[in-house]
């Protein structure tokens, strides 16, 4: 066995403000979009996917990817949003597993009454504090980060998948996808 390359002091006080830092944001942003939109940032990082996607149409597996989520805590999402009509699922022809997650008109409605407030949140939590040239660095640190853990995150994801052939969730049989698959 390796030894561990342990942090240095500087090392782990950057590591324990970062962690620190991420956490704060995330609760700053989270209790925002409750507060003002009912609506936790899952919900709303499912909608700005489905806004974004052509057709206002995704996958299940692709949205899954798309937000970082597993494909269960999707499913558990989409169905919650469903029941508000914010997402209609169908399922895919051409694969009886697949199943595909629409945006709705109130779902769509929800997102652009959301984001005033989010992209506030956002600035006021991020990007205010910082001046242009941090912002920059963050963009560089950030993208230096994504390089180094997106082959692991989806070595995970496929290890997860292998180990779980659920389908991509309920679907209603008698619905076809209004746009082809992306």
């Amino acid at each position: 066995m390796s030894t561990p390359r342990w942090l240095t002091e500087k090392e782990q006080r950057v590591w324990r403000d970062f962690s620190a830092a991420i956490d704060m944001l995330r609760g700053h942003i989270e209790a925002q979009l409750q507060r003002d939109a009912g609506m936790p940032t899952t919900y709303y990082a499912v909608l700005v996917a489905l806004s974004e996607a052509p057709g206002h149409v995704l996958r299940m597996s692709d949205l899954a990817t798309a937000t970082r989520s597993s494909r269960s805590r999707l499913s558990h999402a989409v169905a919650r949003m469903e029941a508000k009509g914010w997402i209609r699922r169908t399922a895919c022809p051409t694969d009886k597993r697949g199943a595909f997650a629409h945006l709705t008109e109130a779902g769509l409605e929800a997102i652009r009454a959301a984001a005033p407030g989010h992209v506030e949140a956002v600035r006021e939590g991020l990007f205010d504090v910082l001046t242009p040239e941090q912002v920059r660095q963050l963009g560089a640190i950030s993208a230096a980060i994504i390089d180094r853990l997106t082959p692991e995150c989806a070595k995970a994801a496929d290890s997860a998948e292998g180990a779980s052939e659920a389908p991509d969730g309920p679907v209603n049989a008698g619905d076809s996808p209004s746009v082809e698959p992306v």
